[in-house]
């Protein structure tokens, strides 16, 4: 078992201050978060935090991507911004890797792959903010590439209730193990 968490990552994805602040009106919903960093840490299984930042005068965004030239217009989220920063409560360690990302999915503009390659690493455990952005969006290119792949339903989430629910209920399950944080340290032991 101990050798099939060496070829396990559990991916952060965009719990960074700018999201985090539009999304968790009470710091408890990040403690799902936190309970999965912690367990992660002590079984050994790599934390790799992935967060979504861009160039100063954002080149890397077309005025045709409707999502993201909208932040090419309000400013923030360079790389250097405290928008951009992982939050505190799941701080990275100096051994964890900060991926940064250009889109919604972790894969997009990132050197996410050749990191999971480097380590050999054929799993992903699945975490992040939004549901419906970067934890839908990666799922589906890291499925495509052939990843074993949970999500970890507590460790995500999302503006609409409704949209989590079908995506953790109906869509998700078809490429991917769904748990709770709970359930996927059980598997741990």
């Amino acid at each position: 078992m101990q050798n099939h968490h060496n070829k396990t990552a559990l991916l952060v994805m965009d719990v960074q201050n700018g999201i985090v602040s539009r999304f968790a009106e009470n710091e408890k919903v990040l403690l799902p978060f936190q309970k999965a960093v912690e367990a992660a840490r002590r079984h050994n299984i790599p934390v790799i935090f992935v967060r979504v930042a861009f160039r100063e005068g954002y080149p890397e965004i077309s005025p045709r991507n409707k999502s993201f030239s909208a932040i090419a217009g309000l400013g923030g989220m360079t790389v250097s911004d405290a928008s951009t920063q992982i939050h505190e409560s799941v701080q990275p360690r100096p051994d964890e890797p900060i991926v940064t990302k250009l889109r919604f999915s972790a894969f997009a503009g990132s050197d996410l792959e050749v990191i999971l390659r480097s380590r050999q690493i054929d799993t992903l455990i699945l975490s992040g903010i939004a549901t419906s952005g970067v934890v839908l969006s990666t799922l589906r290119e890291a499925a495509d590439k052939d990843f074993a792949l949970t999500v970890l339903s507590d460790a995500c989430l999302d503006h609409d209730p409704e949209v989590h629910r079908v995506l953790m209920e109906k869509v998700f399950p078809r490429q991917a193990e769904v748990l709770t944080v709970d359930d996927w340290i059980g598997t741990l032991d």
